[in-house]
């Protein structure tokens, strides 16, 4: 028990206990081990809070995308982690990938490809499934809005084109953008992806709205169906 209790971040001197740090020299000065142990509150019998952040990110190579990968069963491995801190850390996750990618739609003009990975790479880069998005754009090749038209299981999602057109008609769209995942991390089209590609163009040229580009992420990756010259 006298262990447990030097363990606990309530005995550490004031400048070593990540909240009141946080308070009395700023949130920049935390790192990313004591920013996890705010998040969880407290460690184990045999770790502090901070302890237990910083195993949890060297067993992730201390990256914090790769700490995102983890699943909320992942985390509750972790003696310590259990399900109310797991789901903590997964929230906090991912409020920070949407508030990255709010800060480049607002300012966001897509010029290529790579302008389409900078959005949905950090959306669907690392998750074990597959999901499949649609980016509406104007005139000025402006951002109206991303959607999430599906998601599924490792090896594939069913992608409905009628949700896709129906979306495209609603926000007056001037082209679209579909993009999706393939957990497996090799960005080579299925012959699956390049038939629905072919099949959704089709249909956007009735409706006389392009499709712009099909952009398949895997991991830090990624395929342009434009830039390969297949749309």
């Amino acid at each position: 028990m006298e262990e447990f209790k030097r363990k606990s971040i309530k005995n550490w001197a004031a400048d070593d206990r990540p909240r009141e740090k946080l308070l009395s020299k700023g949130i920049e000065t935390l790192s990313d081990a004591e920013l996890l142990a705010v998040l969880i509150g407290s460690g184990n019998r045999n770790e502090s809070a901070v302890e237990l952040s910083k195993r949890i990110l060297s067993d992730n190579k201390n990256n914090l995308n790769e700490l995102a990968k983890l699943s909320i069963a992942d985390l509750q491995k972790y003696k310590g982690i259990g399900e109310a801190k797991a789901i903590s850390i997964v929230a906090a996750s991912e409020l920070g990938k949407r508030r990255n990618i709010a800060n480049v739609i607002e300012r966001k003009q897509i010029k290529s490809s790579k302008d389409i990975f900078e959005i949905f790479g950090q959306k669907l880069g690392d998750l074990p499934y597959e999901e499949f998005w649609l980016m509406i754009m104007n005139r000025a090749n402006k951002i109206i809005e991303i959607r999430k038209i599906s998601a599924g299981g490792v090896s594939g999602t069913v992608t409905d084109i009628k949700i896709i057109l129906k979306a495209a008609i609603e926000k007056t769209a001037s082209g679209i953008i579909v993009c999706h995942n393939h957990p497996s991390g090799n960005i080579k089209p299925s012959n699956s992806d390049i038939s629905l590609t072919k099949k959704l163009k089709a249909a956007c040229e009735l409706i006389d709205i392009p499709l712009l580009d099909h952009i398949i992420v895997a991991y830090s990756n990624y395929y342009s169906f434009a830039d390969e010259s297949m749309i």
